[in-house]
């Protein structure tokens, strides 16, 4: 889905066939002027989004932006000033909240922990834990705090979780469907193999055929001694029970990725407000 049709879905979600608070008290030609004005400190992002989503709802109404997606905002800054019918910034105005408030909380979550491995060589990642249809958005959201991101769906990578090991039968039968698949497809994908345990992780050690380890639920303590088994081999990532508090012991054992679902679903989204004046 592209950004427009994001923004026309949303659009039509919110207004459906009118926006009937507002068409039965403001005139349709009154003029009005609006302040994006933030209530929280953190990083901003959704900026550009939002001049989207106000052309989409009116054309002609002139957005001044005065702070850009990526920057540190602070409690009373004013991001932009909005000016044209009154009724299209009302129209508009939840919308642009919603996407600019979740979208600052995934960036500003994403700038701390960022923040949090300063000297070390471990990038952040973001997983597929995003809201549906809302994806794009969020893991921009990500890269604007700093973050990487991980693969966008399950269409770019190959990544063999513990079910697929399951169902497949083990890790061997799992990398080597895989391989087959690949050459037949004549896809150019990475692979990516998630392990449990050291034996598992022996096992893709022995067999080889993929690109990244990744290391669930693995302890600090084990975490750094996987990560001299694997010997830079591999490709490394760290998953699952990471928090900012043990994030930076979790880099310091030397693993390459940190992937933490917690960047897109478990974030606090900042405060802002549209503050109306009567033009």
């Amino acid at each position: 889905m592209t950004i427009d049709e994001i923004i026309s879905n949303a659009l039509a979600e919110d207004i459906g066939d009118g926006d009937h608070t507002t068409l039965a008290t403001i005139p349709v030609n009154t003029m009005g002027k609006a302040r994006l004005l933030v209530k929280d400190n953190g990083i901003l992002c959704g900026v550009d989004l939002a001049e989207r989503i106000f052309h989409k709802v009116d054309p002609v109404t002139r957005v001044t932006i005065y702070i850009r997606d990526g920057a540190a905002i602070k409690k009373g800054d004013v991001v932009f000033e909005v000016d044209g019918k009154s009724a299209s910034i009302l129209q508009a105005e939840r919308l642009v909240l919603n996407f600019m408030q979740r979208l600052s909380g995934i960036a500003t979550a994403s700038s701390r922990a960022v923040k949090l491995l300063a000297g070390l060589k471990t990038k952040i990642l973001d997983t597929r834990k995003t809201t549906p249809l809302l994806r794009e958005l969020e893991k921009f959201a990500v890269r604007t705090g700093g973050g990487s991101n991980h693969r966008m769906g399950l269409y770019d990578m190959v990544m063999i979780k513990d079910n697929h090991v399951d169902y497949a039968g083990g890790i061997v039968q799992a990398i080597d469907a895989v391989e087959k698949y690949l050459d037949r497809t004549g896809k150019k994908l990475k692979i990516e193999i998630e392990v449990r345990n050291f034996v598992e992780l022996q096992q893709v050690l022995d067999h080889g055929k993929i690109d990244r380890i990744m290391l669930d639920n693995f302890s600090v303590k084990e975490m750094k001694k996987a990560v001299l088994l694997i010997g830079g081999r591999f490709e490394t990532e760290a998953s699952g029970g990471i928090t900012e508090k043990n994030l930076r012991k979790y880099a310091e054992t030397g693993v390459d990725y940190i992937s933490m679902g917690a960047l897109t679903h478990q974030i606090k989204s900042l405060d802002m407000s549209l503050k109306a004046e009567q033009k």
